[in-house]
């Protein structure tokens, strides 16, 4: 399917900003399960973008504002073809070996719970990678409740795990640090979904996980949504957690308190792809 995105974040200030320095993780990349047809990013203030790529492969854009900023507002908007691979990624950069994403981070840290959450899992699979991993996700969507109400700090599996409830990334977090515990690599994935229900509007991007199954590779589970990655999903960017595969991560000068606004759009475009 043709998906068209519109995503749009935007930071007012108590008071006039000096200046913001900001690192985008906005731009798909092409891959098995995704064409990226058109894509642009504006800024609203006068600045220069400048293109880089990052460790794991991610396309990144990073930018100096100079102020006074009363507010700051990034704009992304373009068209993705997608398709329906089951879940399997091919295609991707790979920048690094499968074990590296077997590497712990502050956020994605199992503690006791999540340990014996895994274990149980694993005890009632036997040692089949795909299957261990289908079970994870189905009793985490069944376990962890999903709220739709954005939060803009980064929680911990551990806490999300306690809370029994969470955002996407939050889920997230408790499934590649359940699979990492069971020594299955994982790593995060952040990106765009649309949604079948036809709620175009969203308070923001979307987050599942990638697991590596030595069979077939890297494949996606989104324990938000208790499914496997479909053509309703955008692929942006990876890494070990959502620190690594933020947005927009950045700082800024002066302006005393902020606040951030976000707003996505996603729904198909008009015009199809013919193949």
């Amino acid at each position: 399917m043709r998906l068209h995105i519109a995503h749009m974040t935007c930071y007012r200030y108590e008071r006039p900003a000096l200046s913001a320095i900001q690192m985008l993780r906005l731009t798909p990349r092409n891959h098995a399960s995704q064409y990226v047809a058109q894509w642009r990013i504006d800024v609203s203030t006068d600045c220069r973008l400048h293109q880089h790529e990052d460790a794991f492969g991610n396309i990144t854009h990073a930018f100096t504002a100079d102020g006074p900023l009363q507010e700051l507002t990034v704009a992304v908007e373009g068209e993705v073809e997608t398709r329906d691979t089951q879940g399997i990624t091919r295609g991707t950069v790979e920048r690094f070996p499968p074990s590296l994403y077997l590497r712990e981070t502050a956020l994605t840290q199992a503690d006791a719970n999540i340990a014996g959450f895994a274990l149980v899992c694993a005890n009632a699979t036997g040692h089949d990678t795909l299957k261990l991993l289908h079970t994870l996700l189905e009793r985490l969507h069944e376990e962890i409740a999903y709220d739709p109400d954005p939060t803009h700090t980064a929680t911990s599996a551990a806490e999300a795990f306690a809370l029994k409830r969470g955002v996407c990334q939050d889920l997230t977090h408790v499934f590649i640090a359940a699979a990492r515990n069971l020594g299955v690599p994982a790593r995060y994935v952040g990106g765009y979904f649309h949604r079948a229900d036809g709620r175009n509007e969203q308070d923001g991007g979307h987050a599942w996980a990638e697991a590596y199954v030595p069979e077939l590779g890297w494949v996606a589970f989104d324990p938000a949504n208790g499914i496997c990655a479909t053509d309703a999903h955008v692929r942006v960017a990876v890494g070990l957690d959502y620190l690594g595969a933020a947005p927009l991560l950045g700082t800024r000068y002066g302006g005393n308190r902020e606040e951030l606004a976000v707003k996505v759009r996603i729904g198909q475009a008009m015009q199809q792809s013919q193949a």
